[in-house]
């Protein structure tokens, strides 16, 4: 064998390639590291929180976690959290998917100036019209009601999901919309029967969106609850704050519990979420 053919180059990477690697791990690094010392923050006392917050324990201390998880007040916020984002996330879907239908697919008087009527509302923050949103939950007679809560998420979430729901619509095939109406398809026959099925990938993607919205919503339901069993997890961290001192490892283990199962929604519909952002997703 020749010396030519004993040695092996590997080829070097790129400039774009390796910029690209270390901003992904740049990237990873900032979102992960919080997590870490997040869950581990629940396992140690306060002083060694306070003097090696990101190292392992000395003593894995499992008393933090046994009297989060033996509350029945940790469980009846979590319950009350599911039920919010369900509502939350089951009507903005629908009410959002149906608008984006009507702008992707009818033509009527209006609909440009319509549709960015209806965007320019991801401008507004729910923080900017709290008081007003107050008065008027007030005057409607929905304060400390789970309706008077949710109508508000579901409100602020339309604005984003139905540019999300729009873009992916459009890439669909009009001959799809065409040939259902020479069969004497209604337009609620095809949106339900045809376009709904198709568009696994956008409701995952939207879905996942208004779950993170929702579920760690904390100003609204702090303006508009009153009373602690209809709290969410949320206002469950205000329990661990004394009129001195603030328990951080209680707070740490309390937010490692309760965002549990938004990581687990997140990864189960992680291969939808993919498709759905391939296919045009967050396009125009």
């Amino acid at each position: 064998m020749t010396e030519k053919h004993k040695i092996r180059k590997w080829p070097l990477p790129s400039f774009a390639k390796t910029f690209k690697l270390t901003f992904l791990f740049a990237t990873s690094t900032f979102i992960l590291i919080p997590f870490y010392a997040t869950f581990l923050g629940g396992f140690k006392s306060t002083g060694e929180l306070r003097t090696q917050p990101f190292s392992l324990p000395e003593k894995w201390d499992l008393s933090h976690y046994q009297q989060i998880l033996s509350d029945p007040s940790l469980w009846q916020m979590l319950a009350n959290s599911f039920l919010y984002t369900f509502l939350t996330i089951s009507f903005t879907l629908l009410i959002a998917s149906m608008v984006a239908f009507t702008f992707s697919h009818i033509h009527f008087f209006g609909k440009r100036f319509a549709y960015s009527y209806l965007i320019s509302g991801m401008m507004f923050p729910a923080a900017t019209a709290i008081l007003s949103l107050f008065i008027k939950i007030r005057d409607f007679g929905l304060l400390d009601s789970t309706i008077g809560l949710v109508l508000p998420q579901i409100a602020f979430g339309l604005a984003m999901s139905v540019l999300f729901f729009k873009s992916f619509f459009e890439q669909l095939p009009k001959e799809l919309f065409e040939a259902a109406m020479v069969d004497g398809c209604s337009y609620l026959r095809f949106f339900f029967q045809i376009i709904i099925p198709l568009s696994t990938p956008i409701l995952a993607t939207v879905g996942v969106f208004l779950l993170v919205s929702s579920w760690n919503s904390y100003i609204l339901p702090l303006i508009l609850l009153n009373s602690p069993d209809k709290y969410p997890w949320t206002l469950g961290l205000m329990q661990f704050r004394g009129q001195y001192n603030v328990e951080w490892n209680l707070v740490l283990g309390y937010i490692t519990v309760t965002i549990i199962p938004a990581i687990v929604f997140f990864l189960l519909a992680q291969r939808y979420i993919v498709a759905g952002l391939s296919q045009g997703a967050v396009k125009g």
